[in-house]
């Protein structure tokens, strides 16, 4: 099935998003925006059955009042992407497409499962989970930690595997934590098989650094095994 292209709609967009994320400093900037649009319209050229128009905006909108960033309002993006949507006077059936993805997209708790409900969706939320893992999800992981003024790591404090959005959303725990809490949980629930091979790899780029990392916070790496 043909699907219109937008591409002013597309542009003006992302214009929108650049210009209001350019200097952001949490890792949620207009870079991770820009990569995450670029993967999305990538799965949606291999994806025959996917509008483009809705995953590119849906990719550009994401994260345009993210709920970590707005007291946990979970429709502080929604409203946000309609208003801009409805200005540009694009199509109700567009708008409501991407609120849906914005409203989806989050992990939640490793203990709540996220289903996508629109095949956009899915290309956006595996183009997020991407942009969270390997070597640029431990920068933008540590970029998060210190935006919010947490510690590195803090062996007293355990990982907790969050069986609710609620408790997931009041969690304040170390960097390190956020590994065990999500990142390493984001393999195993993507949605298609492009982002699934890429992912077997920043996967084990993650498990790689967290043993070095380990290592060295406890001084490890000073003392090499002796030989035999």
């Amino acid at each position: 099935m043909l699907h219109p292209l937008n591409t002013d709609l597309i542009a003006r967009t992302a214009d929108f998003v650049r210009e209001k994320f350019l200097h952001e400093g949490s890792g949620h900037d207009w870079e991770h925006i820009r990569r995450v649009w670029q993967v999305a319209r990538a799965l949606a050229e291999e994806t025959p059955e996917a509008n483009p128009l809705i995953t590119e905006l849906g990719a550009l909108l994401h994260d345009v009042a993210d709920w970590k960033f707005h007291d946990g309002d979970e429709e502080a993006g929604p409203r946000a992407a309609r208003a801009w949507l409805e200005g540009l006077q694009a199509d109700e059936h567009v708008i409501r497409a991407v609120e849906t993805i914005i409203r989806e997209v989050s992990f939640k708790g490793v203990g709540v499962p996220t289903p996508m409900s629109t095949v956009e969706g899915a290309l956006v939320q595996d183009a997020d989970r991407l942009d969270a893992i390997g070597a640029i999800g431990v920068a933008r992981a540590f970029a998060y930690g210190g935006h919010k003024g947490r510690p590195l790591h803090d062996p007293d404090i355990p990982p907790v595997q969050h069986e609710s959005f609620a408790s997931y959303k009041q969690n304040v725990a170390p960097t390190i934590n956020h590994f065990y809490e999500k990142l390493l949980h984001l393999q195993e629930r993507l949605h298609t098989p492009a982002a699934q091979r890429v992912a077997a790899q920043r996967h084990a780029f993650m498990e790689t650094f967290l043993t070095q990392f380990l290592r060295e916070w406890e001084g490890q790496d000073l003392h090499p095994a002796s030989g035999g």
